[in-house]
């Protein structure tokens, strides 16, 4: 039998949580069709993005 692969990629408890993915709807001013602003930014920056 094949040896089952554990990975894990956290080393920390705060490693791989520090960053958020945010998705904003935003207006094209060229079209003026909706388009999806996606960012990862860090978790204190959450509220900034979206202002």
């Amino acid at each position: 039998m094949a040896k089952k692969a554990v990975a894990t990629l956290q080393t920390g408890k705060t490693d791989g949580r520090a960053h958020s993915k945010v998705i904003k709807m935003v207006k094209s001013p060229k079209t003026g069709a909706y388009i999806f602003d996606e960012q990862m930014v860090p978790n204190e920056a959450v509220k900034e993005f979206f202002k």
